[in-house]
Parts: structure tokens; sequence; C-alpha cells
């Protein structure tokens, strides 16, 4: 049974396709000139430990909720290379450093064109993310991975951040990709505990398949599996 599911969730991720107008990204060229230009919140600048890392804290948001399967990923629907938002470089096209308001690969996200139609929303929270690293110059940071807190291993306290992160942009909304839905308490705990041997294995991409492992962009970092592994072992608390 639990194999017929696997297969189901296959078959209808593969079907989970967008079907909207290609992206083009600005026009105006990317300089470190000008002001917020609106649009978007997050003061300029920012003190070193106030940082926005766009390794941790941007890219896995465009991989989410923009590049998912079928859509800004390069390989469907006749998309080039200048749209796999999978990447610094081809992200980097669509924004404007310092000058949300001139970024298309922010405002189309901030005004509800992207994602399309009934797919996942970002939040508030993670659009003013994406503001306030434009409006510190839109650079390719990373930052050292702090000590890992398996502490925050409640749905509340934790798992829901990083299914916010890495996950909703495919399984945000109802019936969501493979007939999973992580961004509520109740349907996330449905997931880790009728498919708790599965979502074990695609977090640690030890999957028969790797079309199963999770998130597709990449896999989670050690900590992020510990939380989620002690979670799901715990029974999902809230």
């Amino acid at each position: 049974m639990r194999k017929s599911i696997i297969i189901l969730a296959i078959i209808i991720a593969g079907m989970y396709s967008c079907t909207h107008d290609h992206l083009a990204p600005n026009t105006t060229t990317n300089s470190g000139g000008g002001g917020n230009g609106g649009g978007g919140g997050g003061g300029g600048g920012g003190t070193p430990g106030d940082t926005v890392c766009f390794q941790t804290d941007v890219l896995p948001l465009y991989q989410t909720y923009c590049a998912s399967t079928g859509c800004h990923d390069g390989k469907s629907n006749g998309e080039d290379e200048n749209f796999a938002l999978t990447s610094y470089a081809n992200i980097k096209k669509g924004i404007v450093a310092f000058n949300p308001g001139s970024s298309k690969y922010y405002t189309v996200i901030q005004d509800g064109s992207m994602p399309p139609r009934n797919s996942p929303k970002l939040s508030s929270a993670q659009l003013t993310t994406i503001a306030k690293w434009i409006n510190q110059g839109a650079l390719n940071t990373s930052c050292t991975t702090a000590t890992c807190d398996t502490t925050k291993n409640t749905y509340n306290n934790g798992i829901s951040q990083i299914f916010a992160t890495y996950c909703n942009g495919c399984h945000g909304v109802v019936p969501g990709s493979g007939n999973v839905v992580l961004s509520d308490y109740n349907s996330a705990k449905a997931a880790g505990t009728s498919l708790k041997a599965s979502f074990l294995n695609a977090i640690n991409y030890t999957s028969a398949s790797s079309l199963m492992n999770m998130p597709p962009s990449g896999k989670l970092s050690s900590c992020q599996v510990k939380q989620i592994t002690i979670w799901i072992n715990s029974g999902c608390p809230q």
C-alpha cells in the first residue's frame, strides 16, 4: 500500500506543471545605485549581524516557490537557462541591487503575479527577507551555520519554518504535490505519520528513486534533517 502511494506521488508530481507566461528578466542594468525604489520592506545596508544570507535565506525561496518542477527550472515549457531560478547568477538577472521596486524577480512576487493562480504564495516575512537582501546589495552571501539546535523539533518551533522555506512551494496548498501538504499542522502530522519511512528516506536522500528525494533542489542541512527526524520519531508534536 505504501509503495502504491509513493508511485502515485511521483505521477502527480510529474503532472504538477505551470502554464503561465514566460518570465523575462529586467532590461534595467543591475547597478549598485538607487535607493529602494519602493516595493519592499527592509532598510538598506544593515549591520553584519543583520545580513541576509543569499545561500540560506533567499536561494531556497526562489528554488521552492519559483523553480519547482514545471515552472522556472530551465527544463520545462521550453524555458532556457535564463529562467532557471536555481542559481545566484540567473536570479540576479532579474534583480537591481539596492532597488526592490525595479527588480522584476521581486515585484512579480510582491504583486501576486507569481507564483501563478492558486500556487502557494510567499509570506510577508519571506518577501521582506528578499527585499532586505536586495537593499543590502543583492550579494551572493552565505553564513556559517550556527551550532545545531535540535531542541527546535516541534511543528511550531522549528519544523514549520523549514517546511515554509524548502517545501511549501509544492506542498503549501491542498491538494499539494503528491497529495502531501505541510503548511498546516494537521496535514503535516498526517504526512509524517502515515508516510514515516518514506518521509525519512526522502529527507536523507536514501529513497529508492532519486525522484523521491526531497527537497528536489538539494538535501537539507544535517541539522535540519536531525530536527525533522526527531519530530517524526517523537510522533510529530505540535
